[in-house]
């Protein structure tokens, strides 16, 4: 028994020095990410642009999130759809403000509350689509703050040669700065982030998030329009690689929006993570098996309990946390963000091995109020 816990602990420390090297890459590769890919300028004859934004809820910092869709540098017209199922929705209490200080914005709204499928927030999208204006389409969260230039960037990077759809990065942005939505956040910047320029980087994922995913309305018709993906918990990934399955590209601007990160308590934080985490397992599971090597601080404690807390053990362990740490300030001073204190990191790197562990296993997911099986391919059907 000494000798297993010995060979197991020597392979958790190998693997905890391959995260501690994949952290210090990302690292290096997020900077790089950010200062290669410059954007051309948007011509004076930009193209019309319908922002699509889903609603439900009155969500923190929903005003000012919305604001920002309002407030772009886009030198053309720009039309912003929002849409609920309920025309009591309490979200419509911030789409009024916004009519009150922009009374020139070219605003519509949308209550119905007809289901295309079991994914509500694209059977919102749906049902918005018939008041869509314009060709170029962009379908954004509604918890995302976007800086001024979002909307010309996804725009440029739109308009280059072969590419058919855009998405953008984005980073944790704590609704307080209280445990749990700094905690939240921290997950988003220091663990989401990273993970995602790497993929990207090397070629190793091609990702489409709900953040922003921008595409023209020829190129949503030959994929069969939102109602296509109305059954998906994945929806926002699967839309990218059903734009990519036509032969187009997928391009990602040097820019990255706010996701507010507002759980206020466990439960809600957990809920929330382990969905995201068996929604990468059903539409990836090779990649979210080996996300496993991304643990590295966890990994290391493991194997300094099971090699007796030997020198060795420990010096692994300081890497590990190291490198975590070094990839965190480098983040926040690459992307101009702060999701949470340094500190926090080993409580922030336990957690996210907690809910990865816990993924590998059931299948079932809580969204809004439901609960949702998850099938094989991504597939939502009530729980």
């Amino acid at each position: 028994m000494v000798a297993l816990f010995f060979y197991a602990g020597c392979v958790l420390a190998a693997l905890a020095v391959c995260g501690g090297v994949y952290a210090l890459l990302a690292a290096v590769l997020a900077d790089r990410f950010m200062r290669v890919r410059a954007a051309a300028p948007v011509p004076d004859d930009a193209p019309g642009v319908t922002i699509l934004k889903p609603l439900y809820g009155d969500e923190p910092g929903l005003l000012r999130n919305l604001e920002t869709a309002l407030r772009q540098d886009y030198p053309g017209a720009v039309q912003v759809v929002f849409g609920v199922h309920d025309e009591a929705d309490p979200a419509l209490a911030a789409v009024r403000a916004l009519r009150a200080r922009y009374p020139q914005a070219d605003i519509a709204v949308v209550a119905n509350p007809a289901r295309a499928g079991a994914n509500a927030k694209i059977s919102n999208v749906v049902n918005m689509m018939p008041h869509a204006r314009h060709d170029v389409l962009v379908l954004a969260d509604s918890d995302i703050a976007a800086p001024p230039r979002w909307l010309s960037r996804v725009v440029e990077a739109l308009s280059r040669p072969g590419i058919g759809i855009v998405t953008c990065l984005y980073t944790g942005e704590p609704a307080s700065r209280r445990f749990w939505p700094m905690l939240a956040a921290m997950g988003t910047s220091y663990g989401f982030l990273p993970n995602a320029v790497l993929g990207f980087s090397l070629g190793l994922a091609k990702p489409c998030f709900g953040s922003t995913i921008a595409l023209r309305r020829i190129t949503l018709e030959k994929i069969g329009g939102f109602e296509a993906f109305a059954d998906l918990l994945a929806d926002d990934y699967e839309i990218g690689r059903a734009v990519r399955e036509t032969g187009l590209e997928l391009a990602i601007p040097a820019l990255a929006v706010g996701h507010t990160a507002a759980e206020a308590s466990a439960t809600q934080l957990w809920r929330h993570e382990l969905r995201w985490s068996r929604t990468i397992r059903a539409v990836n599971p090779g990649g979210h098996l080996g996300s496993l090597v991304t643990h590295g601080f966890p990994l290391a404690l493991i194997a300094a309990v099971l090699l007796g807390f030997s020198p060795a053990s420990l010096g692994v362990a300081a890497f590990a946390l190291a490198a975590r740490l070094f990839l965190k300030y480098r983040i926040d001073g690459i992307f101009g963000t702060n999701a949470g204190p340094g500190w926090l990191v080993p409580v922030r790197d336990v957690l996210s091995f907690a809910v990865f562990v816990t993924s590998l296993f059931g299948g079932t997911v809580h969204w809004r109020d439901d609960r949702f099986s998850v099938g094989p391919a991504g597939a939502l059907s009530r729980s």
